[in-house]
């Protein structure tokens, strides 16, 4: 760890330690590998010759295991036939930067250190951070940040120096995830894909090592945005990821509407009703977007869907209050507007924000009914008129069928351009009884757009692509300009699954998949949207956060969309709607979460779905 880039341990936004450099016997070991043990694990291996009677034979193995609480443990292994004196030296610096000094290329001089407690320390006027060693070392010299041993290796042995960093007076950190109250089910796959069964086990991996406990009230739990930029809550991207790991339980999505509950703005004035968020890039055709606006309506969304999958009716009644001030918001900041502009006075109407709009008011009307609560029938009333209103309006023709518009500008011109938020069009949300809401696309508008989805321009065989590589301004390395997301590529796949457009989805599907086994089955949040050739792999993004929550959601999204589960726990009843080509062969999963119970499916080679296991009472639908 040599302090270069983002290199380091972060705690709170801040790197409490920036470099950590090892010599033995006055030289660095031979790196040979470094790897993702685990979602908060990385394993380091380097190799040494000792004597020159080795010949070219390495005689000591050097293994650094660095893990995100903190701890790094140092062991080396000799191989040497007679004892050795291994003398050892552990250099180490920080430079106590903030996270947004860090990514702006800015991170600040390294500190000086002084000796303390069996380590060293450093303070700046901004915090502080200290490393204890355990053995104490032999000799620590604070103006070079040395820690120095004498180790004896006896032939065939080891010897270990661990290394504990932290801010002066914390704790060390323990992941909700290892708890036995994590709110994940701990589900598994088999199936004739080997993919599949490990994706799905490191996707809950890393969802459990993301876990965080609300400070003022620890039984809440909700996602990390990722690591190691987005370390702290998300809003929207943590609504996304609950509702996307509804099949391991509906736990994680109660905590994480609890949090959020108790962020909405109250009051007058026009943003009562909304969950906070800040603003995102939005890419090079279109300004950036509020994302408290997508926060506001898909809680709403999530408890609604939530409840179908088993959340209780204490919860649902609960949160019930927060949910109708969402859609109270949203219907008071519509008017008698067809459609839901964003709260900055000149931004365009976005295609992507309608379609959450749209989700939220026939979700939230369906909630708002089965609660025996008012207000359904008009959010009904005016999804119909936004959908009328989008088919004409948002629809551009062309030779080739048309395409949707990403937007619609202050002028009422379209914003012409193909982008993965077209992807949000086909995500339309469950009802009752199984049933799909309907989309702002009507069957024609949807075909074509399967069409493009699944077309060379936005499916680069690795996923689908933020921007269309025929678009201006594209670039396979652009956040929202070319680069493949996950998240937008599970909803696609979900999507034209639902809307009978198979071929398309399992292109998409198995494109992520084998992104997901060059990753070693963790996936960052986005990846460059090169063109797959064969024999080619998939281009790490360097700003990509990994593990991330939504695309590790993400996985279990484009697993079951394999099963296609559609519960509706208050109605007693499950309805499943495979994949009928069965695009990796016979799938099952044991240990999924309906109605609080354990719900196990199959899938076979047919395309054929088979429950073996589920809540008692549980039928399964038409």
């Amino acid at each position: 760890m040599t302090g270069r880039g983002l290199e380091g341990f972060y705690r709170a936004g801040r790197r409490v330690l920036s470099r950590c450099e090892i010599r033995v016997a006055g030289r660095e070991p031979l790196a040979v590998q470094a790897r993702m043990a685990a979602a908060d694990r990385a394993r380091f291996v380097g190799t040494l010759r000792t004597s020159p009677q080795a010949g070219p034979d390495p005689d000591v193995v050097v293994e650094r295991n660095r893990l995100a609480d903190g701890t790094e443990r140092i062991t080396f292994h000799s191989a040497a036939p007679r004892p050795l004196r291994l003398p050892v030296e552990v250099s180490l610096g920080t430079d106590l930067a903030d996270l947004g000094s860090i990514a702006s290329g800015q991170p600040g001089p390294e500190l000086p250190a002084s000796v303390h407690d069996s380590g060293l320390r450093w303070s700046c006027a901004t915090g502080n951070a200290s490393v204890t060693a355990a053995p104490p070392p032999s000799d620590a010299l604070a103006s070079a940040g040395l820690l120095r041993w004498e180790l004896d290796l006896p032939p065939g042995g080891s010897r270990s120096v661990e290394l504990r960093v932290r801010p002066d007076g914390a704790g060390p950190l323990r992941a909700v995830g290892r708890a036995a109250t994590s709110p994940l089910a701990a589900a598994r796959a088999e199936g004739d894909d080997p993919r599949v069964p490990a994706l799905l086990g490191t996707s809950i991996e890393d969802l459990q090592a993301l876990l965080l406990r609300d400070s003022a009230n620890p039984a809440d739990t909700h996602l990390a945005a990722g690591a190691p930029w987005r370390c702290g809550l998300a809003p929207a991207d943590a609504l996304v990821a609950a509702r996307m790991a509804l099949p391991l339980g509906t736990g994680l999505a109660a905590g994480t509407l609890r949090i959020l509950a108790r962020t909405q703005l109250t009051g007058p004035g026009p943003q009562s009703g909304m969950i906070p968020g800040p603003r995102r890039d939005a890419g090079p055709h279109l300004p950036p977007l509020c994302t408290g606006t997508e926060a506001t309506l898909l809680f709403p969304a999530l408890l609604a869907e939530a409840r179908r999958w088993g959340l209780g009716e204490q919860e649902t009644e609960e949160l019930l209050p927060a949910a109708e001030r969402c859609l109270t918001w949203l219907r008071t900041t519509v008017g008698d507007d067809p459609y839901l502009r964003d709260p900055h006075p000149g931004d365009p109407v976005r295609c992507e924000t309608q379609a959450h709009a749209h989700r939220a008011a026939l979700l939230g009307a369906d909630l708002l009914d089965a609660c025996g609560r008012t207000g359904g029938a008009a959010l009904r009333q005016w999804a119909q008129a936004l959908r009328t209103a989008f088919r004409r309006d948002f629809w551009i023709d062309d030779l080739g069928g048309g395409r949707p518009a990403a937007a619609r500008a202050p002028d009422g011109r379209p914003v012409p351009h193909l982008g993965a938020a077209a992807a949000h069009l086909l995500d339309t949300g469950l009802l009752g009884e199984g049933a799909l809401a309907p989309g702002l696309l009507d069957k024609v508008q949807t075909e074509h757009l399967a069409r493009l989805l699944g077309s060379p321009v936005m499916d680069s065989g690795w996923g689908l692509r933020g921007l269309g590589a025929k678009e201006a301004g594209f670039n396979p390395f652009g956040h929202r300009a070319g680069a493949v997301r996950v998240q937008e590529t599970a909803l696609a796949v979900a999507g034209l699954t639902a809307a009978g457009y198979e071929k398309e989805a399992t292109s998409l599907l198995r494109g992520v998949l084998a992104a997901a086994e060059a990753f070693a089955h963790r996936l960052p949040d986005m990846y460059a949207g090169e063109q797959r050739t064969e024999g080619s792999a998939p281009l790490p993004h360097p700003a990509a956060c990994r593990p991330a929550a939504t695309s590790a959601a993400a996985g279990v999204l484009l697993l079951t969309t394999l099963v296609g589960i559609r519960p509706d726990a208050p109605a007693g009843t499950v309805t499943l709607s495979p994949m009928r080509s069965a695009p990796l062969g016979e799938v099952g999963f044991t240990g999924l979460r309906i109605a609080g119970a354990p719900f196990s499916v199959r899938v076979s080679r047919l395309g054929l779905a088979m429950v073996e296991e589920a809540a008692d009472g549980l039928q399964l639908g038409v």
